[in-house]
């Protein structure tokens, strides 16, 4: 028997709404250095009977601002009803504690070129900020144009937003050659011609 998306089946898809939580109010300060979140185990049971590539993308939906990113999953082991996400996320989604957040399956392409700016000049100022950047983004499944992803180090944090992607908007970085550019950062200042006598 078949039955159309109209009947609440959707095939190859998996969607769900849950609250969301920061990861700090379950003590798991290791995912503030990613991008996976926590969702329950019926998750895992409805994501295991469906055709669905790995490693498992999610896009989020946060329909109250109309706010979208991706992640990966680290477990399923959230109570039901919830999912657990770094905070960086919550604020990038305009999220608070307790929100709902729409989750479905997404299948993102192998990113080959993503445009970063930071936040603050002071992240370029660290002895070798690409090398840096190339450790924290071994954290991440993907990266969304739009977003403000968190790296920390040396006990700073530094904000940087994804200003492009390609080949498209939200790409996979899993076992893949990325092209990463710079835009000077939000905070850079011309230096200032000297005034001709």
């Amino acid at each position: 028997m078949f039955f159309s998306g109209r009947y609440g089946y959707r095939g190859s898809n998996f969607e769900q709404t849950y609250r969301c939580y920061p990861a700090s109010s379950f003590n798991k300060p290791h995912l503030e250095a990613g991008d996976k979140v926590i969702m329950p185990q019926s998750a895992l049971y409805s994501l295991s009977s469906l055709p669905i590539q790995y490693p498992m993308l999610f896009e989020l939906h946060n329909g109250a601002t109309q706010r979208t990113s991706h992640c990966g999953v680290l477990e399923f082991v959230a109570e039901e009803g919830m999912i657990i996400m770094p905070y960086w996320m919550m604020q990038n989604m305009l999220l608070q504690e307790g929100d709902i957040v729409r989750v479905k399956n997404a299948t993102l392409p192998k990113g080959t070129y993503v445009k970063l700016q930071p936040h603050t000049s002071d992240f370029l100022d660290i002895s070798n900020p690409k090398a840096i950047l190339e450790k924290t983004l071994r954290n991440f499944s993907c990266l969304t144009t739009g977003d403000s992803i968190m790296v920390a180090y040396n006990n700073k944090q530094y904000y940087i937003n994804i200003i492009e992607a390609k080949p498209a908007s939200a790409v996979c970085i899993i076992e893949t050659d990325c092209e990463v550019d710079f835009a000077p950062p939000l905070d850079y200042k011309e230096p200032e011609k000297p005034q001709q006598p």
